[in-house]
């Protein structure tokens, strides 16, 4: 090779290099705005899973000690009016947090919190029927009191799940 030739070849590298240089801190750049970009989806995913799920466990243990409370207050014949409407305000934020989450949170999570939720309902449908005197053959507080406390496992297993989904180990 001659020095001319050699010329021209650092010359033709150099100008690729000069041109091509920007192309390639450009497709750089591409890729990292893109990776930050997934990455902030995924924090706004966890946080927003975090969120439901602690609105969820905050609704059901609220409403499951509402429950709790009523059948204390009806045995003792001391059910007031505005327990009545904490007890309903428990039950409908419960629905509602429910219904949050069926749109963004696992199947598996969603199964537990039907299992809770029966629990709970039946639970309300026995404190509001004590309440109004017209309780089914074999109702009582004490009975609803024992099937109530078929609650705990199921929120114990439902905060289980969730911890679990957000990575939050013992």
């Amino acid at each position: 090779m001659t020095a001319a030739i050699t010329a021209m070849i650092t010359a033709v590298v150099g100008v690729l290099g000069t041109l091509l240089a920007p192309v390639f801190v450009q497709r750089l750049t591409v890729r990292q705005r893109a990776e930050e970009t997934r990455l902030a989806d995924e924090r706004r995913k966890f946080e927003e899973l975090r969120t439901q799920y602690t609105a969820m466990n905050r609704a059901s243990r609220q409403f499951h000690t509402l429950l709790k409370d009523a059948l204390h207050r009806i045995r003792d014949d001391v059910y007031t009016e505005q327990e009545r409407n904490q007890l309903e305000e428990a039950r409908l934020d419960h629905r509602d947090r429910y219904a949050e989450a069926q749109m963004i949170v696992p199947e598996r999570i969603l199964q537990a919190s039907r299992d809770l939720n029966r629990v709970l309902a039946a639970g309300d449908a026995v404190v509001k029927r004590l309440d109004r005197g017209v309780p089914r053959d074999g109702e009582n507080v004490e009975r609803a009191m024992e099937d109530l406390k078929a609650a705990d496992p199921c929120l114990d297993t439902m905060r289980q799940l969730m911890r679990r989904d957000l990575g939050v180990t013992d």
